[in-house]
């Protein structure tokens, strides 16, 4: 009888140590939230864009943004130091990169021919500068059928699409200047697009749109179908080109990236004049439908 007694008063007492631990605690709590000043809700609000400035500059009600929420601790002069180096760090750099997007060899029944498409820009997000060369020779007795290269300013005007304007010198075949507006991007589904018009120097304006998708069948196999078509406002008969639709290109190339840099590639590329153009193109002898085959390498640096 006395040890249940006993046991009663050992286990009420332990109730009691237990009720008064937890009553401190939680009197330890609320004295700790006393003492930390509530959040103020007199807080800036700031404009729909970037927040700059301090807390006391903006209007009331609107919690701080984390742009700018040090710099109530550190200063806003120190920050703005500091988040200008983040920024330059980590995108707002300069960038350069160097392109062979095609250098290939197209064999068809009769010849042999280089074609390469070059380009390497430089700048950041907003403005770059572009240069491109594009031609194809005859490795037979033909030698540099057509090249041309060209200089652009680059500028972007939406989420993936830039405006590009510059110059256009053809190398071969007849040395012409001209000016240059193009539209460069990716269209819904990932289809990268480069168009652009073209004034010579004799007053000539054709137009080139190009179009090419990028195919992952695994992570170092990729299938890439391109379509090229070629556009003149008039006749140019020294060039072989009518009025109209002038050309179309289609062309599929399997490439296996060995590196993320070198990935070379087999193909297949048709060819055909359109319209007047393809008289030009009879009337000199050559075929207007064309189809050949491709073995190439794309690098990048």
């Amino acid at each position: 009888m006395a040890r249940q007694a006993f046991s009663g008063l050992a286990l009420v007492c332990l109730s009691g140590l237990f009720c008064a631990s937890a009553l401190a605690q939680t009197q330890s709590h609320g004295a700790a939230h006393a003492d930390t000043p509530a959040p103020d809700t007199h807080l800036p609000a700031t404009d729909a864009g970037h927040d700059h400035g301090s807390g006391a500059e903006a209007s009331v009600g609107s919690p701080p943004r984390p742009w700018s929420q040090a710099d109530a601790i550190f200063g806003a002069e120190q920050m703005a130091a500091a988040r200008a180096h983040a920024l330059h760090e980590m995108g707002d750099m300069p960038q350069s990169v160097i392109m062979a997007d095609r250098l290939e060899l197209q064999q068809d029944d009769a010849d042999t021919t280089l074609v390469w498409d070059l380009w390497a820009r430089y700048g950041g997000d907003i403005d770059r500068l572009w240069l491109k060369a594009e031609g194809e020779a005859d490795l037979g007795a033909g030698g540099v059928e057509d090249a041309e290269i060209q200089a652009l300013w680059s500028r972007a005007v939406a989420a993936f699409w830039d405006v590009q304007v510059g110059l256009r010198y053809d190398i071969e075949p007849d040395g012409l200047a001209h000016g240059v507006i193009g539209l460069h991007g990716l269209a819904p589904l990932l289809f990268e697009v480069d168009a652009a018009a073209f004034l010579s120097e004799t007053g000539d304006l054709t137009a080139r749109v190009e179009t090419e998708y990028a195919l992952l069948l695994t992570q170092q196999l990729i299938l890439q179908p391109r379509v090229e078509l070629e556009w003149a406002a008039s006749d140019i008969p020294e060039c072989g080109v009518a009025a109209g639709f002038s050309h179309l290109s289609a062309g599929l190339r399997l490439r296996y990236e060995l590196t993320g840099e070198v990935a070379p590639y087999l193909g297949v590329e048709w060819s055909r004049s359109l319209g007047g153009s393809a008289d030009y193109v009879r009337l000199a002898g050559g075929d207007r439908e064309v189809t050949r085959w491709v073995a190439g390498v794309r690098v990048w640096y």
